[in-house]
């Protein structure tokens, strides 16, 4: 995944629609939490076991929804100035240090 690239095109999508005003941190987080829910929606009252085994419909939904969330995250990074791929090597890290 190119992260820059991923953030140019959806920086020419939100410039192309003048969306940049709704743009703010806390929007973004709270559309990215929004769409957290709309997953969590998808496995609401199945069994563990129906949870991993979504019928194919149902997995496309769930693969929308992951990337509605990333693009989002994405979106939130940018405004931040925050790199996206050293916030989750450094995440990464401080887990394995954590829980190895």
């Amino acid at each position: 995944m190119d992260i820059a690239e991923l953030t140019h095109r959806l920086h020419a999508i939100r410039d192309h629609n003048d969306w940049r005003r709704f743009h703010s941190p806390k929007n973004l987080a709270m559309a990215a939490s929004v769409e957290m829910a709309e997953l969590v929606e998808i496995f609401q009252w199945l069994s563990e076991d129906q949870a991993r085994q979504l019928p194919a419909e149902q997995l496309e939904h769930a693969g929308q929804e992951v990337g509605d969330i990333v693009l989002y995250l994405l979106l939130l990074c940018a405004e931040l100035g925050i790199d996206m791929e050293q916030a989750v090597r450094a995440k990464l890290a401080d887990s394995e240090r954590r829980f190895q």
